[in-house]
């Protein structure tokens, strides 16, 4: 049954008591895995859990896995200010999946460089977007310094709205996968519900009741005993994540046996379930409207995700998080450019913090300081080719930039503050 709590209270679909410790022994760190599809919210989720393990007085330990080497949420991460990578609290693992035996070869030595520095109370896992739950479920189920406690699977309620008619089609395009003998994005998406020890339906504020209601009873087809929890905006209770017993196995341990020689065969593939990955890298900025005329023509359903940072004509002192997932997207001013800083007469920094920064700006060796676009897109590649094309012809031409440079504007038609699509 889905149950939608404003609080993120997971104890209502947690019934087992957690296992009672041995007394006088060393237990195992509880783990939690954050897993889901592209873009589902995990990031959103996990900044949210770290700030109130802080406001608790809780330690923990974040492992953030990035299948590119662009680590876009190990750096969003990072900046919550709780967690600290020089002590070792939070570590990235980017150019590996956790689906690959180099992945899991990572995060071993990961967790071992973790837990020499400290000893915290949960240990979050998030994997990345096109992560299979399987081999990261089967590694902790041989491990004795860890307990896996929780795998939260994570379903972007918009995206099987759009583009699985609300759930629907994922249960008959699973049905047609098996007869045929294919494995897709589907496939992906029902296993992650399949090995889930609770389903996290995110981005629910977007829709309402019934059809949160129907995508839970779609979802409940594929794994009738998975409890189901409609969560807006990442607030899931934290509390209740300490409170998890360990999870079971036993439910799994067939699944594990039938799919494991499959998902590693599907993790060697250079095109992973069917999905091609590309880096968009200059200093230039973007045109703030072909920026949003692009957006709006070019950015078709099988784009499954897109993220990094970049930085518009328009507005040159704003860092900006690109964050798109399926139809929808969204803009956040995330920073100051240290350039920007610079620039300023009033920036009240004295010689030495001046030269600090400077010093830092010249690592970057662009036209125009710090400033950069870096974005990864992920989509199927007929798509992804056409849609990436359309967003390189979004930067400033020359005849642009020395345009710009005198004092002409742009039409910015981007709305002043945080955007969602």
């Amino acid at each position: 049954m889905i149950r939608k709590n404003s609080s993120g209270d997971l104890s209502v679909i947690s019934p087992d008591d957690d296992e009672v410790d041995s007394n006088g022994e060393v237990q195992p760190i509880p783990v939690v895995i954050l897993s889901g599809f592209l873009g589902s919210g995990k990031t959103t989720l996990l900044r949210n859990l770290v700030i109130q393990s802080h406001q608790q007085n809780r330690s923990i330990g974040v492992i953030v896995n990035e299948l590119n080497g662009f680590d876009v949420d190990g750096i969003l991460v990072e900046n919550v200010d709780v967690v600290d990578k020089k002590h070792h609290s939070l570590i990235s693992i980017a150019g590996e999946s956790l689906s690959t035996p180099a992945g899991i070869g990572k995060l071993n030595g990961a967790i071992s460089t973790l837990l020499t520095h400290h000893t915290p109370q949960l240990l979050i896992i998030e994997t990345s977007g096109s992560a299979h739950p399987l081999p990261l479920i089967d590694y902790c189920r041989q491990q004795s310094r860890i307990k896996l406690t929780g795998v939260l699977s994570l379903m972007d309620s918009v995206m099987l709205a759009q583009d699985f008619s609300y759930g629907q089609n994922l249960v008959t395009d699973l049905q047609a996968n098996l007869i045929q003998g294919k494995r897709d994005i589907s496939n992906l998406l029902a296993e992650q519900v399949l090995f889930a020890s609770h389903v996290i339906l995110t981005k629910t504020e977007r829709l309402n009741v019934e059809q949160v209601q129907q995508i839970g009873q779609a979802l409940q087809k594929i794994n009738p005993y998975v409890p189901i929890l409609a969560v807006s905006w990442g607030k899931l209770a934290f509390a209740e994540l300490m409170q998890l017993p360990t999870y079971r196995f036993s439910l799994v341990e067939q699944l594990i046996d039938e799919l494991k020689d499959v998902v590693v065969q599907d993790s060697a593939k250079s095109s992973l379930y069917q999905m091609e990955t590309m880096l968009i890298e200059d200093d230039r900025p973007f045109h703030p409207q072909r920026l949003w005329d692009t957006y709006h023509h070019y950015l078709g359903k099988q784009i499954y995700r897109s993220k990094g940072f970049f930085w518009l004509a328009t507005r040159t002192s704003h860092a900006l998080l690109w964050n798109q997932t399926a139809g929808s997207i969204g803009l956040e001013q995330i920073g100051t450019w240290r350039s920007a800083i610079l620039e300023q007469d009033d920036h009240g920094l004295t010689l030495d913090e001046q030269r600090i920064l400077q010093d830092k700006i010249e690592k970057h060796n662009g036209r125009f300081g710090d400033r950069r676009c870096r974005l990864i897109v992920i989509g199927d590649k007929a798509q992804l080719t056409t849609f990436t094309k359309a967003l390189k012809r979004c930067f400033l031409t020359d005849r642009e930039i020395r345009d710009w440079q005198q004092g002409i504007s742009f039409p910015d038609p981007w709305p002043k503050t945080t955007i969602i699509q």
